[in-house]
């Protein structure tokens, strides 16, 4: 990893004036913020994440400020963070290596297994327990089943997926393979697939799921299990913040709320 903190300080983030009225109070911009900051790094160029994705990269070594875009949600506030660089990988997305907090949202993921085994034209279905620790499997969590294989995928062939399931002769040549899904997860190249499935926000709380799956004649699987689950939403935003007080000598720095 190339990414660079140290060195950096005096991160800040104001929003853009879309427009000044008479009185001289301003309209803000939506979704866009000026960032500057203060760095050591003279030799570097660098990049901006926003909620610990790539916003963008300066162009030279004494650029220290950027306009980049911010999510349009007043429900939570928005990290943003700037890194060094090394120049030839000024524009290399590290944001997957970015040490990311802890989820937030009040939503939950919920990774599935692509086997071989699930055929074509499966879907499958989340149900949860509302918090009552009893799992109802009479109504779905997701508002519509979700499609396993959404559009026509290559699976693994002949003798290696189940006789009549793969392509007859490719012998899992369009296989997942290493590094592409779960390492471990079964034969080496196989059944690495996986997909994702993320609930709308859910009140806080510790919750239990489970999952059928559902093939295309109407037989439905065991339910697989899993849970709790503690959901913390994320805290709103702070709003109307003004300064009354800034003491240099002690870098103390005092807001008043509205």
């Amino acid at each position: 990893m190339s990414l660079i903190s140290e060195g950096i300080e005096n991160v800040t983030a104001r929003e853009l004036p879309a427009g000044i009225r008479q009185d001289g109070e301003y309209v803000a911009a939506p979704r866009i913020a000026l960032v500057r900051w203060r760095s050591s790094h003279s030799d570097m160029l660098h990049q901006v994440y926003v909620n610990g994705r790539f916003a963008g990269a300066t162009i030279d070594t004494e650029q220290r400020q950027m306009i980049v875009q911010i999510p349009g949600s007043f429900e939570s506030a928005v990290r943003i963070e700037v890194f060094a660089v090394p120049a030839e990988q000024a524009h290399v997305d590290f944001g997957s290596e970015i040490a990311q907090p802890p989820v937030d949202s009040g939503r939950v993921k919920i990774s599935l297994l692509r086997s071989q085994n699930l055929p074509a034209g499966a879907t499958a279905n989340v149900f949860y327990d509302a918090g009552s620790g009893q799992i109802d499997y009479d109504q779905p969590l997701n508002d519509c089943p979700i499609q396993i294989w959404p559009s026509w995928m290559d699976k693994a062939g002949f003798a290696m997926a189940g006789f009549g399931i793969g392509d007859f002769g490719w012998d899992s040549a369009a296989a997942v393979g290493f590094g592409k899904g779960i390492f471990g997860s079964d034969a080496f190249g196989l059944d690495a697939d996986t997909f994702e499935w993320i609930s709308q926000p859910l009140p806080a709380g510790a919750y239990k799921f489970g999952v059928k799956v559902l093939d295309q004649a109407g037989n439905e699987s065991a339910a697989s299990e899993v849970g709790p689950v503690t959901v913390t939403p994320a805290a709103r935003a702070a709003e109307g913040l003004t300064i009354l007080s800034f003491n240099a000598q002690t870098n103390e720095l005092v807001l008043q709320i509205q």
